[in-house]
Order: structure tokens, then C-alpha cells, then sequence
């Protein structure tokens, strides 16, 4: 219920208008959306909405993050694990500006985020002001949509389109800059209507049903079909749907990086991760295939490796909300528009039932070569040296694959995306497309607040840790129980694997002297323990788990292991390398 009693229209009586500031306005604006939790950081320029919300502290939770960037990929982990709009709170100038670094990972990932940033007087606009930046030009590239208000009147309107545009069609991260004047400007406030429609604005596009049609004869003719899926299932709610879809004609199935979790890992027809360190079946078969079928994925380069060499063999289907995707990298032969929840069971019940186990065979096969030259190998090693993989291996073993893992960037990323167990949609969360190093511990917290009732576990490499570690303050002052699992290999690892492999084992400046993150852990008050030694893994692992709060456990692990299999840059997927 809003603080305010603001009257509903009726035919009959029309709401009184109350006097209230633009401050005032947004928080108003952020009840009647449902928020409950935002992540940020006050300055001059957004005094004014900080203000307000001392008198909102029971109705709206602010986390206070230690910098902006921690504040956005808090959100971006909020938004993963809960389904809802991350909200973000900064200030002008350096405040909006060290938004941007998260603004791009959010809009590459798609993650529904609305930012609010203070801006100066709109009177001191273009003078160079103190802590003036002009955050419309520079976000306008990574953002779905922004705008800055400068008289409160617009207020409700521009944060009603802000939710809407950033949870519909394909999600993506807006910003609203709005200056300190129309924070403070009183005005006469009719009350809030959320916004279902804008007139340019079009997030889903028409379904033709020709092209269902089309997608469905094809794949009833196909000998040796293959399915691609990415987070666009997740992001339509369209996890059984999908379910359905490739049981009918069982299909295999492979996910990207960002679809990891939409499909349970363990299902029979999950035949892997594609990609540059994905599994080594999907990749290959990629070429193999007669009809290739992608659902909600972009065809990242990650995933095709070179163009000019992908999957030139088969005809392709591809489903996906944004129009724009559909011929970008890869050409197609029939293109699916529109949310595949609503096309997935359209494209299904037109599916004849069939059986294709010899194909499916064939991945298994691959799968075989893929275990004993490299998975036995890391998830089961016969030297001293502790790997990546048996760490996430004891993991899955303890969480039985129901915690929500979320990862920083670099080899411990890769390894755990190809190793851990997801049981439940949502539980996957990682930076994808921008790939940013630091974001593992933010998300981490903001996943938490997005499924407090999960065991979150943030899998981080020393690099990555130390690029955002003051978020322990976070944690330290709200409570949030973040299991911290830092895979320590004293080295910047995955470029220092392109520079072994690529570079001659040049390695320049790759080698990273770290802290004792223990001690560090201890001075914001988490408890925590590092281990070297096999022999105490396990254990090490459930006294994180079982710790009532947030625990940081540093497991070293061999400096100089590499992660394979592996699509080298400027090579096509059939020649990804096993060793």
C-alpha cells in the first residue's frame, strides 16, 4: 500500500491532488512497482530522494554498497535470481559514471535494471558544475532507454516507462537522470498508473504463424537435429515449455553459457555446454548436424567460433524475441519471432513424435573421448596438486545442485559453468557477454536478496576478487550470508593460458601477489579459512556451507592448469582441442 492515500479513478470521482516533491514522486513510484530492494550509493546531486527515503525505511530496503559498480552487479544478481527489475540508486558525476562498466553488462545480458541518478540543477547544465557529467550521452549506448527529467511533473510518467521497457520484450538495463531541481520541486501529484504501453514501442513482435510451419516441417524431416539454447528461455519463463519441446522429438540439447540452468543438468537430453571451453560433443556436432535449432541465444562469437566455418552443413531455426539478432551472425533458413513460450508450444504441437537415439548416441560418444582425456583428469587428478574441478566437483556433491552459483570471469568461471550441477532455473549467474572481472561478489550479494531461501555460493578467481572485495563491507554491515570460494592460482589464469598456448609462455605481467583474504575476511567480521591440501577440501567446503552467515574459503589450486577443451580464436568449432 503506498504511503500515500491517492484514490483510484472512477467515473464518478477523480483523485484529489496532493503537493508533494519529485523525491517524494520516485519512491512513490518504486512502491506502486512493487520494489522492495535497492542497491546504492547517496552524493550531492540525489540528497534530495536520499531525504525522502528516511522516511521510507520500512517500506523500502536500500543496501549500501561501497561503490557504484558494486551497486548495478548487485542488482544485475537480484534481477537473475528473482526474476523482478533491479533497482539502482547514484550520484552525479563519478557516481553515474562508474555505473557504466554494469550498465553494459546488464544490456549485452539483458538484465532488467532501472537506474536513478542524481543529476546537477538543471540551471547549471552544460557549465561544467561541479560533479556534472552528461550520463544521457555517455549511457545512451548501453542502455535499452534513458531520459533525464528536469521538472517533477515527469516524473511518474518516466519512471512508469522505465519498468516497463526494462522487464519487457527482450530486458535490459534504463537509467533515469533526474536533476536535483525537480527533486525538491512541489507539485501536484494525481497518483501513479503503470505503464502497458508505449506507442513506439513494440517488445514483442507479431508470431507469423507461416514460419511456425516452416521451423516444424523442417525438423519432422530432420535426420540429425540439434538444439542451441540460451538465457531467452529463462528470461520467457519458458523452462517447461522448452522441456516439452525437445522431449517430443528428443532432441539433444546444448546451452550457452547464459542458458546453463534453464534445462537441468542432469536431464537426458542435456548434451552439454557450447562454446570456446564448452563440452566437446556439442561443439563438434554442431557440424554435424542436418538441422540446427537455436532458442534464445545470440550466436555469440564464443559460441561459433569462425563464421565463415559454422554449421555450413544445416539448416537453421532460429526463435528469439529480438528481430534484431535473427541474421546477424548467422544466417538463417526460417526465422521463429516472438517469446518462445507462446512459440515453443505453437512450434511442439505441430512435432510428430520420433526417436532419435542413434544420433543422440553419437554425443554420448563424444562425450566418452571428452571424459577420459580431460574431465577424469580434472575432476579426478592423481597429483598433489589440487584442480578447479574437484573443488566444484565436492560442491555439487554437498548443494546436490540446488545452490545458486554465481562467478567472477577467467578460468575458475569457465570450469565451474562446465562443472557444477544446476538443478533449478535461475541458479546460474555470471557476466556472459561483457565478461567483467569484479563481478562475482556484488552479484553474489544481490543474488542473495533475490532468493534469500538459496545457498549462494560466489566462485572467484584472486584476480576477480580483488577488483571488488570492498562489497565484504556490504555484507559485513547487512548480513547478507554469501559463501565466498576463492580459487586461488596465483596467476591472472586465463590470460595466462592464452599466453602459454598462444604466446610462447610469455608471461607478462600475469603473475598476482594477493592479500591474506582470510585476514581480510576477518577485519569485516567474516569468518573464513584457506586450505592446500586435499585432504581437508571436503571439509573445508561444509564448514562454508553450514557456516550461519557469510564465509570466505580460499582453496588453492595448480598455478599453471589450463581449461579444455578449447575453440582457439579464429578456428572453427570442429577444431576445438582437447589438449
Amino acid at each position: 500500500m503506498s504511503t500515500l492515500e491517492v484514490k483510484e479513478n472512477t467515473e464518478l470521482e477523480q483523485p484529489k491532488p496532493v503537493e508533494i516533491s519529485g523525491s517524494k514522486a520516485v519512491l512513490e513510484a518504486l512502491l506502486q512497482e512493487n520494489v522492495e530492494t535497492i542497491f546504492g550509493y547517496p552524493g550531492g546531486a540525489i540528497m534530495p530522494i536520499y531525504d525522502a527515503l528516511y522516511d521510507y525505511s520500512e517500506k523500502l530496503k536500500h543496501i549500501l554498497v561501497r561503490h557504484e559498480q558494486g551497486a548495478i552487479h548487485a542488482a544485475q544478481g537480484f534481477a537473475r535470481t528473482s526474476g523482478k527489475t533491479g533497482v539502482v540508486f547514484a550520484t552525479s558525476g563519478p557516481g553515474a559514471t562508474n555505473l557504466v562498466t554494469g550498465l553494459a553488462d546488464a544490456m549485452i545480458d539483458s538484465n532488467p535494471i532501472v537506474c536513478i541518478t542524481g543529476q546537477v540543477f538543471a540551471s547549471l547544465l552544460g557549465t561544467d558544475a561541479f560533479q556534472e557529467t552528461d550520463v544521457i550521452n555517455i549511457t545512451t549506448p548501453v542502455t535499452k532507454w534513458n531520459y533525464q527529467v528536469t521538472d517533477a511533473t515527469e516524473i511518474p510518467e518516466a519512471i512508469a516507462k522505465a519498468f516497463h521497457i526494462a522487464s519487457t520484450g527482450r530486458p535490459g538495463p534504463v537509467l533515469i537522470d533526474i536533476t536535483k531541481n525537480a527533486q525538491l520541486q512541489l507539485f501536484e501529484y494525481l497518483g501513479y498508473k503503470k505503464c502497458n504501453h508505449i506507442r513506439s514501442y513494440r517488445p514483442e513482435p507479431e508470431i507469423r504463424n507461416e514460419y511456425i510451419e516452416q521451423a516444424a516441417e523442417l525438423i519432422n524431416q530432420a535426420k540429425k537435429p540439434f538444439v542451441l539454447f540460451g538465457q531467452g528461455v529463462i528470461l520467457g519463463k519458458a523452462e517447461e515449455e522448452f522441456k516439452a519441446f525437445i522431449e517430443k522429438v528428443n532432441l539433444p540439447a546444448a546451452a550457452t553459457v547464459m542458458g546453463l540452468s534453464a534445462l537441468p543438468t542432469n536431464h537426458k537430453l542435456h548434451v552439454g555446454m557450447l562454446g570456446m571451453h564448452g563440452n566437446y560433443a556439442p561443439n563438434v556436432m554442431t557440424n554435424e548436424c542436418d538441422v540446427l535449432i537455436a532458442v534464445g541465444m545470440r550466436f555469440d562469437d564464443r559460441v561459433t567460433g569462425r563464421l565463415d566455418k559454422y554449421a555450413k552443413q544445416a539448416k537453421i531455426i532460429h526463435l528469439d524475441i529480438d528481430p534484431a539478432e535473427i541474421d546477424k551472425n548467422v544466417k538463417t533458413t526460417v526465422p521463429v519471432w516472438g517469446n518462445c513460450k507462446k512459440t515453443l508450444p505453437m512450434l511442439t504441437a505441430l512435432l510428430k513424435e520420433n526417436d532419435h537415439s542413434a544420433w543422440l548416441e553419437k554425443f554420448r560418444e563424444l562425450e566418452k573421448e571428452e571424459i577420459k582425456e580431460v574431465i577424469q583428469n580434472e575432476l579426478n587428478p592423481t597429483t598433489d596438486v589440487m584442480t578447479m574441478g574437484e573443488v566444484i566437483k565436492v560442491l555439487n556433491e554437498l548443494t546436490n545442485g540446488d545452490a545458486i552459483i554465481t562467478t567472477d570471469v577467467g578460468q575458475h568461471q569457465m570450469v565451474a559453468c562446465r562443472y557444477a550441477q544446476f538443478n533449478n532455473s535461475k541458479s546460474s549467474v555470471t557476466s556472459g557477454g561483457l565478461g567483467t572481472m569484479g563481478f562475482g561478489l556484488p552479484a553474489a550479494i544481490g543474488a542473495w536478496y533475490g532468493a534469500p531461501e538459496k545457498t549462494v555460493v560466489a566462485i572467484i578467481g584472486d584476480g576477480g576478487f580483488q577488483m571488488t572485495l570492498q562489497e565484504l563491507g556490504t555484507i559485513m554491515q547487512f548480513g547478507a550470508k554469501v559463501k565466498i570460494l576463492i580459487l586461488n592460482n596465483e596467476f591472472l589464469g586465463m590470460v595466462r593460458q592464452w599466453q602459454q598456448l598462444f604466446h610462447d609462455r610469455r608471461y607478462s605481467f600475469v603473475n598476482i601477489t594477493s592479500p591474506d583474504f582470510v585476514a581480510v575476511a576477518k577485519g569485516y567480521y567474516i569468518d573464513g579459512q584457506k586450505i592446500s591440501e586435499r585432504k581437508d577440501l571436503k571439509t573445508a567446503l561444509e564448514t562454508m556451507i553450514n557456516h550461519d552467515g557469510a564465509y570466505l574459503l580460499e582453496v588453492m589450486v595448480g598455478k599453471e592448469n589450463n581449461v579444455f577443451p578449447m575453440v582457439a580464436q579464429g578456428t572453427s568449432v570442429s577444431e576445438i582441442r582437447l589438449k
